[in-house]
């Protein structure tokens, strides 16, 4: 008798194989079983929409603007919003659909630049205080304390007012406030770590202290990190639309949201968009932030542990 043919294993099925053959195949799968844990979550799905389109917002600005941002025009100010101006115009005459619209590019450099330098310095800081133990781990721990004891606003501000309003030392500020919590999460992560078996055996397979963090310690670290810099994304856009708010961030005329909403505030109680609109947009893309690190902690988190 001849043998049945068995289906061809479609693309699904190869990625959720209980039996991976190669490691390709079980990268892929554990990425794809995340996507579909991910996907399971409705609000996590909106959080990454709205990022999503608040992206190709940023890269279309120039594109899909009505206006110019920094156009002004006295005839039209106070405009409440209409089919000319959608979201109204502010005390100069611009539109402010258009200055959000290119204010989400400072958003996004805002918190993209800040993503990337707080997690890497924290990650530093607290795997080698964790690893090395010691007076290294006290001195650098008693470091991050100082920092920790201080609001990381009013620390902000102080940054920005000895090194100037600007962008980018708001930007800088914000890193330099922002790695402690970074430090702490991968020190905790380090300390259960660095005594584990695998350890020890690469260890005794000549691994150094170098490779050891580098190859076996940092990769474990990321997935938590990884949660907690989607979860403060919110938090930074609000210091940045703080800093913004008192002159301290992007200078006029950048179309920066916290200053937006600085330059609305004497007309709040007659003029309410003027505020109101840039409100919003913070309001939006804080939730959203918020949203995606609540699907990133379900997928990401080792312990499983989603309360």
């Amino acid at each position: 008798m001849s043998a049945v043919p068995h289906p061809p294993e479609s693309r699904r099925d190869w990625l959720l194989s209980d039996a991976p053959q190669t490691r390709r195949q079980a990268r892929l799968g554990a990425i794809y079983q995340g996507w579909l844990t991910f996907r399971a979550n409705k609000l996590a799905m909106v959080g990454l929409i709205v990022l999503v389109l608040l992206i190709g917002m940023a890269i279309l600005a120039p594109w899909i603007s009505p206006q110019s941002p920094y156009a002004q025009n006295l005839a039209d100010r106070l405009q409440p919003p209409s089919a000319a101006h959608w979201l109204g115009t502010d005390a100069l005459g611009r539109d402010i659909l258009s200055r959000l619209i290119h204010g989400s590019r400072i958003t996004l450099f805002i918190v993209g630049t800040v993503a990337l330098i707080a997690p890497v310095i924290g990650l530093l800081i607290g795997t080698v205080a964790g690893f090395a133990g010691g007076w290294v781990d006290q001195v650098l721990m008693r470091v991050t304390d100082i920092f920790l004891a201080f609001p990381k606003l009013i620390l902000a501000l102080a940054f920005v007012a000895a090194l100037g309003p600007s962008i980018g030392n708001a930007v800088l500020a914000l890193a330099l406030t922002a790695w402690p919590p970074y430090a702490r999460l991968a020190r905790a992560e380090t300390l259960t770590i660095r005594n584990a078996d695998f350890i020890a055996a690469a260890r005794l397979q000549g691994a150094g202290r170098f490779r050891l963090l580098i190859r076996h310690i940092w990769p474990l670290c990321l997935s938590s990190l990884i949660v907690r810099v989607a979860l403060d994304m919110a938090g930074i856009i609000l210091s940045a639309a703080g800093l913004g708010f008192l002159g301290l961030g992007a200078q006029p005329p950048l179309p920066e949201w916290g200053a937006m909403i600085s330059d609305g505030r004497g007309y709040i109680l007659d003029f309410w968009w003027v505020a109101a609109m840039p409100g919003i947009a913070i309001f939006l893309v804080s939730m959203a932030f918020n949203l995606l690190g609540d699907g990133l902690r379900d997928v990401l988190d080792p312990k499983g542990d989603k309360s």
